[in-house]
């Protein structure tokens, strides 16, 4: 399959591209993805590179879903019909520097927007609690400033919360995501028990929450070694609490599960440990490096190595 990347690396189930994620998906088959999950880059807010490429080196927030939504174009053409794509975003914090005033942009329901126009459906949204105490500490935010409640609380706000949305290809899905067992693993802080139908009753009401109150926010893959030297830039890998429900209720063993912002390939790794197959590109040429590397540590994990093409052709 003929694409324009850096680098490509490949195993038995999976295969990674080092290059840019729209010109790659450009190269993969219409209606061959089972599910998509990933957290994209949150408009201007971060910097993750100084390539033109990438996407987070947009100018403005106008800027970036002009370029974003080649992206959505691409993963609409990809999906298998009745599939979803899961995506992991925040309200962003609009600041007086950049943006001319204080306040919150609603880049989730951007994002949906942004979907819908290219004809996939919303499907729902998750809210993840984080703590306000930790955003407040981490951000410096002053409308989480206990401060500012003795001084003039108009200016306070409620902690940001990450929120998952999930879009959902049109038709119908031709291939059942089937549990014969039901729900029996539980991933988060407050497993709720239970056995058999009961116990797969419990995870359900837990996963069906609008609100996922238990996600571990240190349950995720090792970032530190992903820096390049004098590196500041941010890198959040998403927590694995999250990859493994969206796997688990959205996709198959077998299917093929993309990623198109790959990251440090967390999003990857638990679909090789959970016994699908995975697509990921990340642009970065250290994040890469370093997904590359987990992706082989999931796989040598369940004892596969055989270099393959993937889609079969």
């Amino acid at each position: 399959m003929a694409t324009v990347c850096i680098g490509q690396e490949n195993g038995e189930n999976w295969t990674a591209y080092n290059g840019d994620c729209v010109e790659v998906l450009a190269g993969l088959p219409d209606k061959s993805i089972g599910m998509s999950v990933f957290s994209p880059p949150f408009a201007q807010l971060y910097c993750y590179s100084n390539s033109e490429r990438d996407m987070g080196n947009s100018k403005n927030y106008e800027q970036f879903f002009d370029q974003f939504k080649y992206l959505a174009k691409q993963l609409s053409r990809v999906m298998i019909p009745g599939r979803s794509i899961a995506i992991h975003c925040i309200d962003i914090p609009a600041m007086k520097e950049r943006d001319g005033y204080i306040g919150l942009k609603d880049f989730p329901g951007d994002l949906i927007r942004c979907f819908e126009s290219v004809g996939m459906i919303y499907h729902g949204r998750q809210t993840i609690w984080k703590c306000p105490l930790t955003e407040a500490v981490r951000t410096k935010a002053i409308g989480l400033a206990h401060k500012s409640i003795v001084k003039d609380s108009s200016i306070c706000r409620p902690g940001l919360a990450d929120y998952l949305v999930i879009v959902r290809s049109p038709g119908l899905n031709p291939f059942p995501i089937e549990h014969p067992e039901g729900l029996t693993e539980y991933h988060g802080a407050n497993d709720p028990g239970g056995s058999g139908v009961k116990r797969s009753h419990n995870i359900w009401r837990a996963y069906a929450s609008p609100v996922w109150m238990d996600i571990r926010q240190t349950n995720t893959l090792n970032k530190i070694e992903a820096r390049d030297e004098k590196d500041e830039k941010h890198i959040c890998p998403l927590q694995l609490d999250v990859i493994e429900r969206c796997i688990c209720l959205w996709s198959n063993p077998g299917d093929i599960i993309l990623t198109p912002f790959g990251g440090i390939g967390s999003e990857s790794y638990v679909a090789i440990k959970r016994k699908r197959k995975t697509v990921l590109v990340e642009l970065k040429p250290s994040y890469f490096a370093i997904a590359v590397k987990n992706i082989r540590k999931a796989e040598s994990e369940i004892g596969s190595s055989k270099q393959d093409n993937l889609f079969g052709a």
